[in-house]
């Protein structure tokens, strides 16, 4: 069992139930999957070879296979055509949602140059957390040496909570360090 997973079991489910007061288990909210996307510019519709690295850096970083978004259809204003590649994403669940969310909080996040913390006004209004990466280096499993160019991403944390103050306490308790 991931360590953070024990820890929501063991401590986190306990701490929710009493700030919130509720009266059976399964309202306590708890985290549902992890969505990362990374959008591609020009570049990457014409040359495959780094549309492969941008994959593969993605697929290192989830720990599982990514799949590519393709236009539906063309937008001559964004100089689109039906068929490109514009973007790929991946959904996190179970064990490996677990793993990522531990990374993402104790190894990457503190790696940032600068970091005061990640903002708090991220919330959705249903309690889901989206945030918005600048680069992939932040991440140790990359190797700065095969990075062909620096690329952002955003993770959404899509959890059961019914409002923001429910997620940001669920996330809080989870050691996201907001700022």
């Amino acid at each position: 069992m991931q360590r953070l997973k024990a820890f929501y079991l063991n401590e986190v489910l306990d701490e929710m139930k009493k700030k919130f007061n509720y009266s059976n288990i399964h309202q306590i909210p708890k985290i549902e999957k992890i969505v990362i996307n990374r959008g591609f510019d020009e570049v990457y519709s014409q040359n495959t070879k780094s549309l492969d690295s941008s994959v593969n850096e993605l697929g290192i970083i989830s720990g599982q296979k990514v799949s590519i978004n393709y236009a539906k259809k063309a937008i001559a204003g964004f100089k689109v055509r039906e068929g490109m590649p514009i973007g790929m994403s991946t959904t996190l669940r179970g064990d490996k949602m677990y793993g990522f969310l531990d990374r993402l909080i104790n190894l990457s996040l503190p790696r940032i140059r600068d970091f005061q913390g990640v903002s708090s006004s991220s919330f959705d209004g249903y309690g889901n957390y989206s945030l918005g990466l600048s680069e992939q280096l932040m991440f140790p499993e990359i190797s700065f040496d095969k990075v062909n160019q620096l690329q952002g991403m955003n993770i959404t944390i899509v959890t059961t909570c019914k409002t923001d103050q429910e997620g940001f306490a669920l996330l809080e308790a989870l050691g996201m360090p907001f700022c």
